[in-house]
């Protein structure tokens, strides 16, 4: 098997990854682009580290099993396929799914710090970051976290300001400027999500 084309997104919590992803996902079969998502690998809740307020921390790079992370990436990347369960973030309402991922032509890596850990930073061949505003950003947080994930208002304002804010700057931001490419999400991301999306027929074909 001829190796993957590794692509790996990243942008602060509510810049519109997840989104991307989902359009990725309508263009695409599974057997043409397999997608990974950071957000999977957070270890249990009792492992997170929690801050003099009592709030545990998931806006930590030390909250992911990284390891695994590049394990199974290393696997992809060696055409071999592997199963993990679903994250759902403490979501009472849902179930989790044993996930199944197989390899691809084109494999797309999605989180807040697959730049920051420098052995998965080292498998993208592409570095696409999303960007937008932090008024905007906010706005969007609040919307899924109240909707998809239950956490009162207040939950999320003092995670925001207290430990998204700042993991953000410290491990998110300063890689914007590695970025091989950058979609700017402020009104609408169209058009970046047009070349992106373009760019992965290509290698897919």
């Amino acid at each position: 098997m001829t190796k993957p084309f590794i692509i790996g997104i990243t942008g602060g919590s509510g810049s519109g990854k997840t989104t991307i992803l989902n359009r990725i996902k309508e263009q695409f079969s599974r057997e043409d682009v397999c997608i990974v998502s950071q957000d999977d690998y957070y270890f249990d809740r009792e492992f997170q580290e929690t801050d003099e307020e009592g709030y545990q921390n998931f806006d930590l790079p030390k909250s992911i099993d990284k390891k695994s992370f590049y394990s199974d990436l290393e696997k992809l990347s060696r055409g071999e396929s592997f199963e993990r369960q679903e994250y759902v973030f403490n979501n009472k309402e849902k179930t989790p799914q044993l996930l199944t991922f197989n390899p691809a032509p084109v494999i797309v890596v999605e989180g807040l710090f697959v730049f920051h850990y420098k052995k998965i930073r080292r498998l993208l061949d592409l570095k696409v970051y999303v960007h937008a505003k932090e008024n905007l950003k906010v706005i969007r947080r609040i919307k899924r976290d109240r909707i998809e994930r239950g956490y009162p208002l207040d939950d999320v304002l003092y995670r925001y300001e207290h430990h998204v804010l700042p993991s953000f700057e410290k491990y998110v931001l300063p890689y914007m400027q590695d970025a091989d490419i950058v979609i700017n999400n402020h009104e609408t991301f169209d058009r970046g999500l047009d070349v992106l999306i373009g760019f992965i027929q290509s290698k897919v074909s």
